[in-house]
Order: structure tokens, then sequence, then C-alpha cells
């Protein structure tokens, strides 16, 4: 199962809409109440087949349902799980989280990918606890005005943590219902999307909206699927445009293909003679914003040089390793790795404001690792 991505753009928090009956469109809303054929048909098969053991839906509480959402972000369920679990472990509710550092949240998140969802919901709990009492409003307007929550997010946990009537539309309900409807075209383009948003509140029925909501979400990622849908089991295929096609999978539109630029770095693994590796912390923002990391220099700069500008240092040997590739979402790192020695017994003291300092691999790291730096560290020690 997949999310769709972070919404970029969130409500300034209005206390006084917080905290009362306010729907996105209450008059249109009121219209679509019914309980379509599709829906009728999607909630029997879920009461028969859907997933009901995950463990955001045992004791499905505001805060379990949030952390869930935002971790299913462009993430699938297996994958999300053992992350949920340990998290849910750590950080049990919304004050325990707003009390944790930032660096603590991201130890628990490296791994899971897409960091800002991390430093969100770290801002989000602090402003729960601030500013809402302590506990996730049940309000549309005031949870999207929270970090990291847009509008399918906040819909998800209404529907599924307090039992209100919102419509979702993340990756597994648009092409769900663009198969069903026959809705041409790439769901990023904005008059898609307008038609599928549409389509998902025209189905999203008054009652039982939660099971609905799981269900639907359910069918895309069991029987809907992006590859080899599994039309004969699926509950709604009898009147499913895409099925009658004989060619569902041309459904939803492919977004228009582009050339992912890659850009090259250098990772600096200084040690020193403890054996111990210098780490700087990221900046907040960026790629693999406010974790612990390898410095990196440009391709192009003279590495003995650069070492010694920016910590004072000089190199007693060092060595180059083949480039490893690492894709993100927008563009692909092409990662060099060099092993350095430097001549002194320690060299770098931890900066006053923390953002540099020596490392000993045998401990555990100050805060969260990207994956990639995580493994290739673990690749040195194991050698």
């Amino acid at each position: 199962m997949r999310r769709q991505a972070l919404d970029a753009n969130h409500a300034r928090f209005e206390p006084s809409r917080c905290f009362g009956d306010n729907l996105r469109n209450p008059a249109r809303i009121a219209t679509l109440t019914q309980t379509t054929p599709f829906a009728r048909a999607l909630l029997d098969w879920c009461d028969q087949h859907g997933r009901k053991h995950l463990p955001w839906q045992q004791n499905a509480t505001p805060y379990r349902v949030w952390v869930s959402e935002i971790m299913l972000q462009q993430t699938q369920v297996d994958t999300v799980i053992p992350y949920f679990e340990r998290f849910m472990a750590c950080f049990p509710d919304v004050a325990t989280l707003a009390d944790a550092s930032l660096d603590e949240v991201l130890r628990r998140w490296a791994g899971l990918g897409y960091y800002a969802r991390a430093r969100n919901l770290h801002k989000a709990a602090q402003r729960i606890v601030a500013e809402m009492g302590g506990d996730l409003p049940a309000d549309p307007a005031c949870l999207e005005s929270l970090p990291g929550i847009g509008r399918s997010t906040a819909a998800a946990i209404l529907a599924l943590a307090f039992g209100q009537r919102a419509a979702i539309l993340d990756g597994n309900v648009k092409r769900v219902l663009a198969r069903y409807h026959g809705v041409d075209g790439w769901p990023g383009h904005s008059a898609v999307n307008r038609r599928l948003w549409e389509l998902a509140e025209k189905h999203t029925p008054g009652e039982r909206v939660a099971a609905y909501t799981q269900g639907i979400m359910d069918l895309g990622a069991t029987l809907c699927r992006r590859s080899r849908p599994d039309c004969a089991r699926c509950p709604v295929s009898r009147d499913c445009k895409a099925r009658r096609s004989g060619e569902p999978e041309r459904w939803p539109g492919k977004k228009p293909r582009t050339a992912r630029p890659v850009k090259h770095r250098q990772l600096l693994i200084l040690r020193n003679r403890r054996g111990e590796i210098l780490l700087e912390k990221r900046p907040a923002q960026g790629v693999w914003g406010g974790l612990w990391s390898l410095p990196e220099i440009d391709p192009r700069t003279d590495i003995e040089e650069a070492v010694e500008t920016r910590y004072q240092l000089r190199l007693k040997r060092w060595r180059k390793e083949p480039p490893i590739r690492h894709p993100l979402t927008h563009f692909e790192l092409s990662l060099t790795p060099i092993h350095a020695e430097i001549d002194a017994p320690s060299g770098v003291k931890e900066m006053a404001n923390r953002q540099t300092l020596w490392y000993n691999p045998q401990q555990s790291p100050p805060g969260g690792l990207p994956a990639p730096i995580a493994k290739l560290l673990a690749r040195r020690q194991n050698r």
C-alpha cells in the first residue's frame, strides 16, 4: 500500500475553527450521504476480506492512526509495520513525542526514508501539546493546519479515528476510482485530480465510513494492484470500465517521463587513531535533513585541501572506493566513499553547536543515520 506524498502547504492554525462542526462543504456533503452500489459492494467485501489485524487498527486512537497515516505515505504496509511498532514503544502518546528530541525521533525513523515526515510529526506533536490541549482535533481545517497533514491524511484520521464522514484520495484510492470510472490522464494533473476528488466524495458513505475507508485502501493494495490486478476477485469489477476494456493497467494514466538527474558527491570517511568516524549533522531542510551523516565534498574539490580547510586536519593516507547509487524522489545520488586516516590523535573536537562530532561505530549513533550511510559504515565494520 502506498500513500500520496506529503502536502507542502498547510493552513494557519485558528483555534476558533478547531472545536466545532467545521465540515469542508456541509451543504454539498449532505447530498452525498446515500450509499452508492460501489460503496455497498466494497463494504460487503471488506467485511469478509478486509485487513483487520494491522497494528494501528488495534486500539485505534487518533494518535496511533495519525502516526500510521504519516508512515504510510509513499511506503508499503509491510515495511511500515516494524517501524510503527518500535515508534509506538518509544513514543506511546503525543506528549511523549513532543517531549523527545528531534535526534531521538529521527533515530527511530532512520531507514524509513522521507525524513520530512518525521520532522513534521515532531513539530506537529509540539503544536498539539502547546496549542490544542494535547489532543488531535476532530476537525479537517485544524488537522490540515498541522505540519505534514494534507487533505487526504486529515480525512483518513477523521474517518478511521473519529468515525466522521471524510473522503480520502491516496494512491490506492486514485487507482481504484480511475479504473472503475475510466478516468483518463495522470492523477497529478489538476483536472484529473479534481475529478477523482469528486468521485471520492460521491462514494464515501454516510455510515460505516471507517470500514469503507479501510476497505477501499485494502482493495487497491491487494486486488486492484498497479500491475497484474486481480479483476476476477474484485467486488466491483462488474461495472469497472477498466476491466471491461480488457486493459485495466492502462489506468490511471502514467506520469510524463522525465530524465532523473544524477548528483555526484564524495563522502569522507575520516577516521582518527581511536577508530572514531567524523560525523556531521545535516541542515534541517533538504536531503536527509536533521540526520547525522558523513561529510560531503564536491567531486571537483581537492580532498586534502578540503579537509585541511574545513577541519584543520591533515590526511595521513586515503583511498577512493567505487561510487554507490542511491535513488531519491526527484534525482539520484552517486556517492563516492573516500576512506581516510588523519595524522592526529583525535583532531576535530565536538563543536559547541553540536553539528560535528567523532562517532565510535561500536556505540549507538548520536541520532538518525541515512540508510545508505548506515549500510556503508556497517560494511566497513564487518571487514
